[in-house]
């Protein structure tokens, strides 16, 4: 009854576009939480919010806008970052303030919050046009290529900065290039769960393929899985329900993390009562 939904194309494109997001959030989650940087998302997502309000206080298509300005706040981000002796979380929090006040300040002189103005803040999958999905694909595709093509340097980085250099691998400019590729991902993932959630896209994923305590291959694996698992059937759920897609995405994204330390636990649990029996 509920697979009746697969027959209407802006489901379709809903399907096509979340799993997508979920696919390059985790991708770059991994690197994100396991350099400690997991709100690194949040505070770009607050600047592209500023450039969301940009972009409707001077007639520009908003998305185009929050790219650009999410790119100069996270290379802004990474600067302040490498060349001063700043905190990571410090740094998150001048731009992200820095950004939701600029926002603020444009949406009021606009003319307040709008319907697409709140549709950024929360989240609109099913309204994903059909250029939107076309965008969301390639961004998509292009994110993971450069991701697999730099996969070693990576991890290396993420591990083991200072052995990274003495190694001979441009640190410096693959840490830009990354944020860069992270201001893209967030900008993309608006239309999923919104700016307000998007860090739920990026960490919860990763966090809870990590304390299955697999290899880091296999932790990205697992958090993509979850992530399009949660996506697939929170648009499913929210269409039987009439829940905000987005909030239920969310939420069933916080499940899988609280189930992830019993799920861990309860191979150990059925061994040890097989012993026990025999």
């Amino acid at each position: 009854m509920v697979l009746e939904i697969l027959q209407y194309w802006f489901v379709q494109k809903a399907f096509i576009s979340g799993v997508t997001i979920a696919i390059i959030c985790s991708f770059v989650g991994c690197f994100l939480v396991l350099r400690r940087y997991a709100l690194f998302g949040d505070g770009i997502a607050h600047v592209a919010f500023g450039g969301i309000a940009a972009g409707m206080f001077f007639g520009i298509y908003p998305i185009w806008t929050a790219f650009v300005v999410s790119i100069i706040g996270s290379v802004g981000l990474q600067k302040m970052r490498s060349s001063t002796k700043m905190s990571g979380e410090i740094a998150v929090a001048i731009i992200l303030v820095s950004g939701l006040s600029v926002g603020v300040i444009l949406s009021s002189a606009s003319g307040g919050f709008s319907t697409d103005l709140f549709s950024f803040l929360f989240g609109s999958i099913i309204l994903v046009s059909t250029d939107e999905m076309i965008m969301i694909v390639s961004i998509g595709v292009a994110i993971s290529l450069i991701l697999m093509k730099f996969y070693k340097q990576l991890m290396f980085v993420t591990f083991n900065e200072e052995m990274a250099k003495v190694a001979g691998i441009r640190v410096t400019a693959l840490n830009y290039l990354f944020v860069i590729l992270v201001a893209i991902t967030v900008v993309a993932a608006m239309r999923l769960t919104g700016i307000l959630l998007i860090t739920a896209m990026i960490v919860l994923p990763t966090v809870t393929a990590i304390r299955l305590k697999r290899g880091f291959k296999a932790t990205i694996v697992i958090s993509m899985a979850i992530s399009s698992a949660a996506v697939i059937s929170g648009i499913f759920i929210s269409y039987v329900l009439d829940w905000a897609p987005s909030g239920t995405i969310v939420v069933l994204l916080v499940g899988s993390l609280l189930v992830s330390g019993p799920a861990r636990k309860a191979p150990k649990m059925v061994r040890a009562a097989f012993n026990r029996s025999r």
